[in-house]
Formats: C-alpha cells, sequence, structure tokens
C-alpha cells in the first residue's frame, strides 16, 4: 500500500469533492439565468434566424442595448452556448452565432429537445424565495399564485411539445380501447384536470378531430392562457375552460375520458381529487394520470433525475400542496406506491402503469 493511500484524509477529499461540487451548481446557475436572459429578450430566436451577429446587430434586432448584448454573447460564449467566429476582432466586430444542435435546445418551441422553457421555470420556483423560507420555520404553505409569470409560462411551454405530439398520439394510444372512442361517434367528451395552460386539451383535439375538452383549473390566469391558446389554434369550438370546481355534482358521469397530467402530487387532497376523477367518469371509462417518474424508493445519491425532482420539491411543489390545509403534503417524489394508495383510497379497484417509456412521466391508467 502507497504512503499516499495510508494518509489519504477521507474527509479531506469529500471536502474537496463537495466544493467542486458546488462551484459547479453555481457556474451550472449563472448559465441558466443567463439562458433566461437570452430567452425572455429573444436573444436565441434572433441568433437561430439571422446570425452569425454582432453585439450591435443582436441589440438592433431584438430592442435591447448593445453593451448588455455584448457581454451577454461574451458569457455565452464562455459557458460555450454561443460560438465566436472572430474572437481576436475587437469587441464591437465580433459575430456570434448557435452552433447547429443548439437552436434545436433554445429556439424551436416544437421540438422535444426544446428546454430553454426550463430556465423560465426555475426562476418562477425561486421567486418566493423568502415565503418558502418562512413556510419551512411554520408549516405552512406558499400560494401557486406567488410563484408568478415565470413557473406558470415555464411549465405550460415546458410541456407544449410533449403535449402536442406525444400525448394523444402515444400516450393516450397506450390505453386498451380508448383511441378507437375517442375516433368514434357520438363525439366523445375529455376533462381536463388541472388544465394549465391548455397545451394537453389542444393535444388531445387535435389528435381526435372528433373530441370536445372540458378543461378545469383553480388558477385564473392559466385558464386565461389556456383560452388564448385555444382561440390561436382556431379549437373555440371545441375546447372549454373554467375556472370551477370539477366536483360540482351536475358534471358527474359526462366523460369518455378524464385525465390529469402532472398536477395530482401538487394537490392538497389528492384522493379527494381522484375521487372527483371517478366520478366524472362515465361508467367504464378511463381516468389517466401522468405524474413525475420518479424512482419506486428513496434512495440516497440516486441517479435519473431524481435531483430535478427534488429541487422543485423543496423549493415549490411542496410548499405549493401545502398551501391549503389540512394537506397530504405530497411533494414532487409521488412515488407509484403513494399514487396507488391514493388511488385506492378513492375508490379506484384497478391501477396500471401504462408501458410507455419516458425520461420525465410515469403513465397510469385507474378503472372501477
Amino acid at each position: 500500500m502507497s504512503a499516499a493511500a495510508i494518509f489519504a484524509d477521507p474527509a479531506a477529499e469529500r471536502r474537496a469533492a463537495l466544493s467542486e461540487r458546488l462551484m459547479n451548481a453555481a457556474s451550472g446557475a449563472f448559465i441558466l439565468f443567463s439562458v433566461y436572459l437570452g430567452d425572455q429578450l429573444g436573444y436565441y430566436q434572433a441568433l437561430s434566424t439571422g446570425g452569425p451577429l454582432t453585439a450591435k446587430e443582436l441589440a438592433r434586432r431584438t430592442g435591447t442595448h448593445p453593451r448588455y448584448a455584448r457581454e451577454w454573447l461574451e458569457q455565452q460564449a464562455v459557458a460555450g452556448v454561443v460560438l465566436v467566429e472572430d474572437e481576436q476582432a475587437p469587441p464591437e466586430s465580433r459575430r456570434f452565432r448557435l452552433p447547429p444542435g443548439h437552436d434545436e435546445v433554445l429556439a424551436r418551441p416544437d421540438s422535444l429537445d426544446y428546454l430553454a422553457p426550463m430556465a423560465q421555470l426555475v426562476a418562477g420556483a425561486v421567486r418566493p424565495l423568502e415565503q418558502v423560507l418562512n413556510a419551512y420555520r411554520s408549516g405552512g404553505g406558499v400560494p401557486y399564485e406567488s410563484y408568478g409569470r415565470d413557473l406558470r409560462e415555464g411549465q405550460a411551454r415546458m410541456n407544449r411539445a410533449m403535449f402536442l405530439y406525444q400525448l394523444g398520439q402515444e400516450w393516450l394510444a397506450a390505453v386498451p380501447g380508448l383511441a378507437a372512442r375517442l375516433n368514434s361517434d357520438p363525439a366523445a367528451k375529455v376533462a381536463d384536470l388541472g388544465c394549465g395552460a391548455g397545451w394537453s386539451a389542444i393535444g388531445v383535439a387535435r389528435c381526435y378531430p372528433r373530441v370536445q375538452v372540458d378543461g378545469f383549473d383553480l388558477d385564473e390566469p392559466s385558464v386565461a392562457l389556456a383560452r388564448k391558446n385555444a382561440r390561436e389554434a382556431g379549437l373555440e369550438g371545441r375546447l372549454r375552460f373554467d375556472v370551477r370546481d370539477a366536483g360540482d355534482p351536475d358534471l358527474a358521469g359526462q366523460y369518455d375520458l378524464v385525465m390529469a397530467l402532472e398536477c395530482v402530487h401538487d394537490m392538497a387532497d389528492p384522493v379527494g381529487a381522484l375521487r372527483t376523477m371517478r366520478r366524472l367518469a362515465k361508467p367504464g371509462a378511463p381516468v389517466f394520470v401522468a405524474d413525475e417518474r420518479v424512482e419506486e424508493r428513496f434512495t440516497p445519491n440516486a441517479g435519473g433525475l431524481e435531483w430535478l425532482m427534488y429541487g422543485f420539491s423543496v423549493l415549490h411543489c411542496l410548499p405549493a400542496g401545502m398551501a391549503a390545509q389540512p394537506s397530504a403534503a405530497t411533494g414532487t417524489v409521488m412515488r407509484a406506491e403513494t399514487f396507488r394508495g391514493y388511488a385506492g383510497a378513492a375508490g379506484f379497484r384497478r391501477v396500471e402503469v401504462l408501458p410507455v417509456e419516458h425520461p420525465l412521466f410515469r403513465f397510469y391508467w385507474l378503472s372501477g
């Protein structure tokens, strides 16, 4: 055994590794929030359609100040997000462009690889940090509206392409017999609980031209955004969005499909919400739930995206879920066993995980 091995200090090694990890995390945070600036200011779109550009040209195209545009471009080049064509040129003459592939991640909303909205989503998650601190001390919660426009729009933009191009074509199609019903007469009715900005309803309506979708959400700005998106999609006649409690007895037994996408874990009363979904469905009609694809059990140093799910949970999903009391206090990391327990308590006799592979979501089919 070498002398180095004999005298190695495990605590020192761990200290150095953690210090390096935190410095890398700080680097990532600055890159992420600079992506937020580029996304919100239209810089990536301008570079995607008009690059290579100087800072002055970028500023002119986006209505921003050239000195700020130059600093942002240089930071992006240092971070490896954009390329500079002539680094030895005077600062005002340097030209910058998005390298091949980066445009799809940063400037192509219809791509399933589009990730620029992640920066907006994280910006929303950290917006009410003081309220989150107070919630941790008091045991209270942070209302959803405190997270503001960035969280609302960031989440909607992150899910948009998936809901438009995968929800109907792949996810719902995996439910036995459902596609046939949605394509048949009389026209099927779909209830979308926690509809958000309406992209899920739009995706279903586009994929199945006969269906009528009713979206329900308690967040008024989300419903306003959903109505706007439906108008722009030309689907107003088949989509309806309401700020309304879906537990209204008048809605019972009306729907051929009831779905809730990425929202059950946020609910203070998930059992009550699932019970409502069961009442909304016609006899024999399926209930479809998509929620986070977390590990089956808690494991320190877990792989996959467990770090991401816990990150959103400690900052947003748990505090928002505890804003109403009493609360199940689920958080983002709702494991499959927990969800099955909720579904069973809500009266469902059958809970199956659909055989659809996806990096972010697990898909449940409930009946009975």
